[in-house]
């Protein structure tokens, strides 16, 4: 079952410029403490990227959570500022109950994946995956009591 999506991830070349834009702008607050990709052996494996290294810090505000990211392996491509019309975000998280049969359904689908499978960290499982349009979407399944969990009231 899907329920909801999670958070967006925003790429930044200044992680601590846009950190405080949103705290003070939108009323974000970080959850946890930042950490590195390179602090997680499985990082490479979820996001389908070798030697994946980048900051990042997860911020909530109400309902919703943003996850920024300051990459420093593999270099990002720089774009010129976004319009309306562009494309933008990098990605969205699905929140999920069952991932396995969520990345099977939606592999039947036409969404390809990164990996063969779900990679799983501690109570958590998470990977991304592509639409027909090449879009990024990340399946995470976040269990109850977890910080980062979205309680929808189920």
């Amino acid at each position: 079952m899907i329920r909801g999506i999670h958070h967006i991830g925003i790429h930044t070349p200044d992680l601590d410029r846009l950190r405080s834009f949103y705290e003070r702008a939108f009323g974000f607050e970080v959850v946890g403490e930042e950490f590195n990709l390179t602090d997680f052996a499985v990082a490479s494996l979820v996001v389908g990227l070798p030697n994946a290294a980048a900051r990042v810090v997860m911020m909530r505000a109400h309902n919703c959570f943003i996850e920024l990211f300051q990459w420093s392996s593999p270099a990002g491509t720089t774009l010129a500022p976004l319009k309306a019309n562009d494309f933008g975000y990098t990605h969205f998280m699905v929140d999920v109950t069952d991932i396995d049969a969520e990345y099977e359904r939606l592999a039947e689908l036409g969404m390809t994946f990164v990996h063969p499978s779900a990679v799983r960290f501690g109570n958590n499982a998470s990977v991304y995956g592509k639409d027909p349009d090449g879009n990024i979407i990340e399946l995470g399944q976040i269990p109850a009591g977890d910080s980062l969990h979205l309680d929808f009231g189920d």
